[in-house]
């Protein structure tokens, strides 16, 4: 089972405003420093359809933000997107349409693309989340490594980051079971999906069903 790391083989990147952030970044994690920036840029430009509701936040249409969620700026939020009661947005988070950002689930430092939905107390940190990704109930991208190290990426072959923050990065398609932790630098292929209360790392092709990490398994086409 080869194991894809490059943003090519594990995103289709169909957002405007992102998909030049896309295609200049060889790793998904290679986006992770140019969140801010690309957010500047696009409120100090603005984009087409979106406003302006908040200084630093802009919105697309057809969103719907609970009165007891938190935004912090920078946000760029993708039309028909649905931020729910008690999420909080810590800065510098860009979604494509129609995601759901739960209750009671955090965000920082991350992009998740088209039909994202992290619905119910979760914790998405310096991640990038691949269209229609789904992560269960309870379920966390761990950050940072407990030595405090940078991340290095197991695959194929070990790829040395230099940085200390990478959550986790999940391809188009990737479902995450209830209550998992995805450990820092995990990288979950497309159309993978992962068994409830499962502690992921390393890189996971694309189209297996995780049961555990000893037991990964291809999906039967």
């Amino acid at each position: 089972m080869t194991k894809l790391v490059k943003t090519a083989d594990l995103y289709e990147c169909n957002v405007p405003y992102l998909k030049d952030l896309f295609n200049e970044s060889v790793y998904p994690w290679d986006m992770l420093g140019k969140i801010k920036g690309l957010c500047a840029k696009l409120i100090e430009d603005g984009i087409d359809g979106f406003s302006e509701i908040e200084t630093g936040i802009l919105v697309g249409r057809d969103v719907k933000i609970a009165p007891t969620a938190t935004i912090i700026p920078p946000a760029i939020i993708g039309h028909g997107t649905e931020i729910r009661p008690g999420a909080y947005l810590r800065g510098n988070v860009i979604t494509g349409e129609n995601c759901v950002l739960g209750n009671s689930s955090e965000f920082k430092n991350c992009i998740l693309l088209d039909k994202v939905q992290a619905p119910h107390y979760n914790y998405v940190g310096d991640s990038v989340l691949g269209n229609k990704a789904h992560m269960g109930a309870g379920s966390i991208c761990s950050n940072l490594k407990s030595d405090g190290k940078a991340v290095v990426i197991h695959g194929d072959e070990d790829i040395e980051t230099g940085i200390r923050k990478i959550g986790g990065i999940l391809a188009d398609g990737a479902d995450i079971g209830c209550q998992c932790v995805i450990n820092p630098g995990t990288v979950i292929g497309k159309r993978t999906s992962v068994y409830p209360l499962t502690a992921l790392r390393g890189v996971i092709p694309a189209d297996c069903i995780v049961k555990a990490m000893d037991n990964i398994v291809i999906r039967k086409a």
